[in-house]
């Protein structure tokens, strides 16, 4: 297999508008080390608050709102709530990419949203 087109695709990645929205967001915002905790426990509970929903089971109320807490203060900074948009648009575009590799191997990995 060739691997010059995957190295061609990394450099596409990293000279794309959302890897470098989110690059030079994230050198400012995580640098502040109060909200990079924030920033860290909001990723913590949304992955606990994903696996609950995946298990089928309801995430406890304390959870819920502590993550509707974080939310709502990580949100209400433009700075912190640009970086976290440009966070979700590369996650986006990395999903969508991964998603046209694995069809093209005709591979199924049982992840939801990337069924073809």
């Amino acid at each position: 297999m060739d691997y010059a087109s995957a190295y061609r695709l990394a450099k596409d990645i990293r000279e794309s508008e959302e890897y470098k929205t989110y690059h030079a967001l994230k050198e400012s915002v995580m640098g502040e080390e109060t909200t990079a905790a924030l920033i860290r426990e909001y990723r913590k509970l949304q992955v606990t608050l994903q696996m609950s929903a995946v298990s089928g089971q309801s995430a406890d109320a304390e959870t819920m709102q502590r993550f509707s807490g974080i939310s709502t203060l990580l949100f209400s900074k433009q700075e912190v709530s640009n970086f976290l948009m440009a966070e979700m648009r590369l996650q986006q575009a990395m999903a969508d990419i991964f998603k046209i590799v694995t069809e093209a191997a005709d591979v199924e990995l049982g992840i939801p949203g990337l069924e073809g």
